[in-house]
Order: C-alpha cells, then sequence, then structure tokens
C-alpha cells in the first residue's frame, strides 16, 4: 500500500519537475504574502540615471608609465616576431587598452608585482617596474569604480551530498550519510557545491527516492524493531582487519536506528608483571570507550586466557566502523610479529561482537521534530504539522494549496486502514523528493529584461547564509528574520552573520571549505607505501586532518590576523600527532592547542595534513608542494605542463644525482623553466618534511638542502625563512583567499567582472588586519552574495 500512494505521489511530482526546475528561476513566486514582503525593493526601483561621461585619459600619464619599461625591457622577448607567451606589448600601447584588454594587463600587473617578469638574466630597472605597477593599480581601481555594478547569476543548485546530509540532521533530527548512500558530486572551480556541475543522473534520481522512502520510516519509527541477533567478526576469520600491531577494525551495517551491544573479544595472556594496557574503542572515528586492561588473566565460560569489555551505543541506520586499539602499548613493540596472536605470549584484539537492536528508552529526537502534536487528534493537527515541515524542508513559507496537496498522502494512508502518522511518513517522503527541497532556487522577479540586476529574496538570502556557513538550512529564527523582510537590514544581516559563526555547526566551513580550499580532505584517498612509513594508519591520518580543521576553526572563533595562516606559532595536537612530530609532554586522544617553540614548524605549511597531500606515495614532491603554494595560498596556479615535458628520473633520485640535482637539469628546459622558477624554490623550502609531514635533515644519506631564491629575489635558508618569505606577500594571500570564499559562498565560478569585489573585499581586510571572521562578514555583505542578474548578459562591464 505505502510503495503505491509513494508512487503516486513521485509521479505527480516528476510529471512537473523539468518544467518546476527550468521554470524555477524565472517564474514569480507564488506563496505566502510574508515572500512578497520579504522581495527586494531593489527589483521594482525606478530605473538608473543614465551612464556619465568617461573621465578623459592622460594620454601622457600612459606613455610615461608605459612606454620606457616596454621600450627597454619587454619588448625584447613580446614583441611581434618572438611574443613570448603570446604577448607581443605592442597591443598595449595605447590608453584605450586598458579597457578593451583588461585582462591582459591584469595579467602584467600581476607578474610585475610577483617579480616573475622581467625574468632572470633581463636586467630589472625597478623604478620603472614600480612606477608602472603604481600607475596600473591607480588606473584599474578607477576603472572599476566606475563600472556598473555585476553580482553574475547563479545555477539553480541541488544540494551536494553534505549539505543532503546536514539538512536531513537539521530537518528531522537524523543522521544520514548521503556520501555513502549517493554518488560522488562534481567538483568545479575547486569545489563541490557548484550550481554548474551538480546535475542529477538517472541513478541518482533512484538514490533519492530510496532515501526519501528509508529517511521517513526511521523519522517517524512506525514499524517495530525485530529481535536482536549477534554478528561476529574475528582477526581469525579476518573480516576483522588489522591495520596496525594493537589496531583493528570492522565494518558493519546497521538496518535500524537502536541501541547495540559492543562485545570486545581479547584472547590470550601476558607474562606476570607485564603493565596494564588502555584499551579504546572509536564508532566512525569517534572514540566511544576507554578501560584500563589489567593483565589478570579472566575466564569466561570456562574458557582460559580470554578478556571481554561490552560497550552499549547508539547507531543509527548505514555502515559504521568500529575501531579497537591498545593505546601507549609499549610491550607490543618488542614482540616478534609471529607472536602477536600467541595467547601464551600476547594479550591480543582477536574478536569483536555486535548484538542488537535494543529498543532506546529516549523518544526518537526525530519523531520530536516532526510530531509537533498528535495527529489523530484531528485534520487541524496534521496541516500543523505538514505546514511547518514544508516550510523547513523548502526553507520558504508555503502555500495552503502546497500543504493540500501534501495532505492527500495522509488520507489516502488512513482510508486505506493506515495511521496518520503512516500517512505524514509518506508526505514526507514526497517532500524529500521534491525540486523545492533538492534544488535551492532563486527567482528572478522580472525575467524578460535580462539585464536587470536586482537584489534577491530575503528568504533567498537566509538559505545563501546558512548554506554558505553552516552546509545546511536555515534555522527558525533565520527564516523568521528572512520572511519579515528584515534580513537585508545591515544591522540585521551581520547579528546573523555573528550567530551563525558563534553556533557549533559553523565548523562546516572548516570541513568543507578549508576540507576542499587546503585539500585536507584527499587525506582519506593517499596511500603512503607502507614500508616506507610504517606509522601511516587510520588513527594518524584522522589527528592530522582533525589538526588542521581545529586551526582553521580558532583562527575563525578568534578572528586572528590571517598572516597566522603562514606563521602561527601555535598548533592543536593529540598524543598521536604529537608523538609523530617529536614533541613531547601531550598525552591523551584530546586535542588540545600546543605552543611551537622549535622553529621547525609553524602555521599551515608546517601541518602533516598539507605535506601528505602535496607528496606522492614514496617520496616529496618539490613540484606538486610548489604548485600548492602558489595555487591555494598565493593565487597564482601555473599552466598545465606541455604534454612533451620528460618525466622525472625517478631511479636516479637520491642515487647518482639529488631530488635537487634532477629539478635543476629538468629546468634547463626554457619551457620548463618558466613555471618551475616558481614552483620549485618553494618546494625545496618545504624538502625538510618527509612525505608524510615528519621533520628530517637528511634523506637517504644526503643532506637536505632547504634553500630557494624567488623569482622576485628573496632568499631564503629553512622553512622558517620560507615563512617569513610568504608572510610579507599577505596581500597575495588575503586575495587569494577573498578569491577561494567567495566562489564557494556564491556557488559559481568567478569572473573578470568579480575582481573589482575581490579587491575591495581583500584591501579592507589586509588594512583592518583582521582575520577570517571578518572575511566572511566582508563576503555576506558583498554585491554579488545579495544580487543577481536575470538571464544571459554581457559578462563584460559597463562603464559609466
Amino acid at each position: 500500500m505505502k510503495h503505491a500512494v509513494l508512487a503516486a505521489g513521485v509521479l505527480s511530482i516528476a510529471w512537473g519537475w523539468a518544467l518546476d526546475v527550468r521554470s524555477s528561476e524565472q517564474a514569480p513566486v507564488a506563496s505566502a504574502g510574508a515572500v512578497a514582503a520579504a522581495r527586494s525593493p531593489v527589483a521594482g526601483a525606478a530605473p538608473a540615471p543614465p551612464p556619465a561621461a568617461p573621465r578623459p585619459g592622460d594620454v601622457a600619464a600612459f606613455r610615461a608609465a608605459t612606454q620606457p619599461l616596454f621600450s627597454e625591457t619587454c619588448a625584447q622577448c613580446h614583441n611581434a616576431v618572438d611574443a613570448d607567451g603570446g604577448l607581443d606589448v605592442a597591443a598595449f600601447a595605447s590608453l584605450e587598452s586598458l579597457t578593451s584588454r583588461r585582462e591582459g594587463w591584469d595579467q602584467i600587473l600581476s607578474k610585475l608585482r610577483s617579480g616573475e617578469m622581467p625574468p632572470a638574466g633581463i636586467s630589472r630597472h625597478q623604478a620603472q617596474i614600480d612606477a608602472l605597477v603604481q600607475y596600473l593599480e591607480r588606473e584599474l581601481a578607477r576603472a572599476d569604480e566606475n563600472a556598473l555594478p555585476e553580482p553574475g547569476r547563479v545555477t539553480a543548485r541541488r544540494l551536494n551530498r553534505t549539505e543532503y546530509t546536514n539538512t536531513i540532521r537539521d530537518l528531522l533530527a537524523l543522521e544520514f550519510r548521503a556520501d555513502r548512500a549517493f554518488p560522488v558530486d562534481d567538483s568545479g572551480d575547486g569545489f563541490d557545491n557548484i550550481g554548474d556541475v551538480l546535475s542529477v543522473s538517472p541513478i541518482l534520481m533512484e538514490k533519492y527516492l530510496a532515501a526519501a522512502e528509508g529517511i521517513a520510516e526511521r523519522a517517524l519509527a512506525t514499524e517495530p524493531l525485530p529481535s536482536p541477533v549477534k554478528v561476529d567478526y574475528t582477526v581469525k576469520f579476518e573480516n576483522l582487519r588489522r591495520v596496525a600491531r594493537s589496531l583493528v577494525e570492522a565494518t558493519h551495517h546497521i538496518d535500524y536506528d537502536a541501541e547495540y551491544e559492543l562485545v570486545v573479544g581479547m584472547p590470550g595472556r601476558r607474562p606476570a608483571g607485564s603493565k596494564p594496557v588502555t584499551l579504546r574503542v572509536w564508532v566512525d572515528g569517534t572514540l566511544s570507550h576507554e578501560a584500563r586492561i589489567e593483565t589478570a588473566v579472566q575466564t569466561i565460560a570456562g574458557v582460559d586466557a580470554y578478556t571481554e569489555q561490552r560497550v552499549r551505543v547508539y547507531l543509527p541506520e548505514g555502515d559504521h566502523v568500529v575501531r579497537m586499539g591498545f593505546v601507549r602499548d609499549e610491550f607490543v613493540a618488542t614482540l616478534p610479529e609471529a607472536s602477536l596472536e600467541n595467547k601464551r605470549a600476547n594479550l591480543w584484539l582477536g574478536a569483536l561482537g555486535i548484538i542488537g537492536p535494543f529498543p532506546s528508552k529516549q523518544v526518537k529526537p526525530s519523531r520530536q521534530k516532526v510530531l509537533v502534536c498528535d495527529p489523530k487528534s484531528g485534520p487541524a493537527c496534521v496541516d500543523k504539522i505538514l505546514k511547518r515541515l514544508a516550510q523547513r524542508a523548502y526553507r520558504r513559507p508555503v502555500t495552503a494549496e502546497e500543504v493540500g496537496e501534501l495532505t492527500q498522502f495522509v488520507r489516502l494512508a488512513t482510508a486505506d486502514g493506515r495511521s496518520p502518522e503512516q500517512g505524514i511518513a509518506l508526505a514526507l517522503q514526497a517532500m524529500l523528493v521534491s525540486p523545492h527541497f533538492l534544488f535551492r532556487i532563486e527567482r528572478d522577479p522580472q525575467p524578460a529584461d535580462p539585464g536587470q540586476v536586482h537584489r534577491i529574496s530575503d528568504v533567498e538570502l537566509a538559505s545563501r547564509l546558512s548554506y554558505f556557513i553552516w552546509s545546511s538550512m536555515p534555522d527558525d529564527e533565520l527564516l523568521s528574520e528572512a520572511t519579515r523582510g528584515r534580513l537585508h537590514q545591515p544591522a540585521v544581516l551581520d547579528a546573523q552573520v555573528k550567530r551563525l559563526l558563534g553556533d557549533p555547526r559553523a565548523s562546516a566551513l572548516a570541513e568543507n571549505f578549508a576540507g576542499q580550499w587546503l585539500e585536507i580532505r584527499n587525506l582519506d584517498a593517499i596511500r603512503p607505501d607502507p614500508d616506507l612509513f610504517p606509522s601511516w594508519g587510520p588513527e594518524l591520518r584522522d589527528a592530522m586532518r582533525e589538526e588542521t580543521e581545529l586551526f582553521f576553526g580558532a583562527l575563525l572563533k578568534a578572528d586572528r590576523p590571517l598572516s597566522e595562516l603562514i606563521d602561527a606559532r601555535y598548533t592543536f595536537l593529540n598524543e598521536t600527532l604529537a608523538r609523530h612530530y617529536g614533541i613531547p609532554g601531550v598525552e591523551g586522544p584530546e586535542f588540545r592547542r600546543v605552543t611551537l617553540n622549535a622553529a621547525e614548524r609553524g602555521g599551515i605549511l608546517g601541518h602533516a595534513s598539507v605535506l601528505a597531500v602535496s607528496s606522492y606515495p614514496t617520496r616529496t614532491s618539490v613540484v606538486l608542494r610548489g604548485k600548492y603554494v602558489l595555487g591555494n595560498l598565493l593565487g597564482a596556479a601555473p599552466p598545465p605542463p606541455p604534454p612533451d615535458v620528460p618525466a622525472l628520473d625517478e631511479q636516479a633520485v637520491s642515487s647518482s644525482a639529488s631530488l635537487r640535482q634532477q629539478m635543476e637539469m629538468h629546468r634547463q628546459n626554457a619551457v620548463c623553466a618558466s613555471c618551475h622558477s616558481r614552483m620549485d624554490p618553494l618546494g625545496f623550502g618545504l624538502e625538510n618534511f618527509d612525505a608524510i609531514g615528519r621533520f628530517r635533515t637528511q634523506d637517504a644519506g644526503q643532506a637536505i638542502d632547504a634553500s630557494g631564491t624567488l623569482p622576485s629575489g628573496e632568499s631564503f635558508q629553512s622553512p622558517a625563512e620560507l615563512r617569513r618569505v610568504l608572510s610579507q606577500m599577505l596581500p597575495d594571500l588575503t586575495r587569494c583567499l577573498t578569491e577561494k570564499m567567495l566562489t564557494y559562498a556564491l556557488g559559481r565560478g568567478l569572473e573578470p567582472y568579480d575582481k573589482p569585489t575581490v579587491r575591495a573585499i581583500a584591501q579592507r581586510v589586509t588594512a583592518s588586519r583582521t582575520g577570517l571572521r571578518a572575511l566572511v562578514h566582508e563576503v555576506t555583505r558583498s554585491l554579488p552574495f545579495q544580487s543577481r542578474r536575470a538571464e544571459a548578459v554581457s559578462a563584460s562591464a559597463t562603464t559609466r
């Protein structure tokens, strides 16, 4: 019965799916009056005054700033015959080129600022370079000030897997792992929340249908639990995996949200006088149990040399990884491999039993979220439940017609002899496959005017805010401010941003934004060679990720200066990571702030997470690390290498030639030198860290040379001196971080017309010496974040 009802509901949605999504960005909203009140008055404002005449250009000043450097230096290589890099400076000889060739001028300015141009071997007339840089900064900024506002346009976006997971959590107080249930999201411009790449495939639609049914059933818990059963995992049968000498794990699928008992079996004994060990049990990376295990042998049911621990945990439906380990196990380090599972020589982790499900003694939070009154009391309560649920699921006010469509599911269920709760579960399934839930839809009030710029509605702004900071839906307070038409007011907006940043859900910025910007999500995909790096394992990997997320979160919470990304003299460690770094005095699994006394580490470039994801499985890579610094921190990513570039001779490295010697030979190719002169010095500055982030002074018996000289002339001899050089590039770091955060916040790639916004935000943050928190506020106040234009319009900015 329930499948037939659901099929009917889904079919009715599917018939209107294409029309709904296609027209959703243009058609006017047919919703409650509160939405109309929240609509920006900008959309209906009087036309803007005609553009003012452009300010006359000073031809003499243009020639004085450009001709000396162009004629004496640049034209040697960038002329009509050679045109190195595809550039002929003759095309930039007129004042008009400042607007007609704006992107080319931006590139020229960037290369002059960074010191890449003029290249090594060409005379540098610093006074001429400084004069041109100052002139371009002034004139290009003035051109930006005279440009008409262009906020761009964001494609209707479906929720990505992280957003879906978090939205279900906040909508229904239910854990659902979309990363395990749905296909991997495509990424664009470095992030997986970009609207243009978030398509809906047939297989994803099938997953949505299956997920909606399962989530609705779990949320309302309308079916009784089955009798408990036990599933056993053992090392002997290899379904309990040994991931380290004293660490094992198993993956188990849970079919019902309920309580379960974990039974940890430890066969064997240790010699008399052995020290006790500490047992820890983690579920999905979270510590669930810790116990001191004595060496005295216990017997259970007549079985000699067997110790057991039982742990009661609540597990939601889905796959779970249970990990068990002895920590600070000094005895096992002395044993040969063959004796690890010898019951007369060692106490070892040999079995895991999982028993359940058991009913929970507490009322399920998801039922409390959904059933705000007793649906058996009548239609008024059912309407109240569905209206509130739909408003939160669709993230906007809903009409009486929309509520009426949902109540049909309850009537069909009760007519078939089922309970009102089961009918509400069917209505919830329909909501979860609606495009109003799956997509973040923004509408244009006047779609017939493709050039019109308008402020988005307050309810649309609420979703932009919450999915930017929380990767989740707006809460009741944020949505209330939006439906009252107050959210766009600067004071209200700033107060809400401050509140959202103070909420624990703001950790999503560290996990999702920083995780993708700094690429630490890739930790799950890297596989360091176990023979070369035997200490690598899941506990160390998770600790690396946690360090960087906690560090980013601390900068955000305290609004610390952005310079601390490069030179912070503190980090966050637990015992596992502190031992990896060789830092004494840190014990236990808990992370805490630790002052860095040694000069070798500091900022994110001293984090093992960053160093590991920018290495190969067997060795470090100066190219990967140099490219990482350029692209992720300085916003100057090099182009892809030409297809005919020879590969590095892996056999020669550390044998017939050092890595540095190999790279120097590689740079003898003139085509390669243009990029490697920027990348390689940065990578060599990090060579004191191996492929999993441990500090070292030698590699394969050869002393490490961590010195380098950048194209701009700055030199360094060590990682600490490299940090000093990078700290002097704070404006570049701020601009790069602004670009990354604005891209993430908007859900689209940046265009040339976004550069004035990026430049203005970066300048204000740099001048105020504020940090991440201020940057978030600046992004939310910006024109692109609060506005959009209608359908296709020229990407080039129109000047007054």
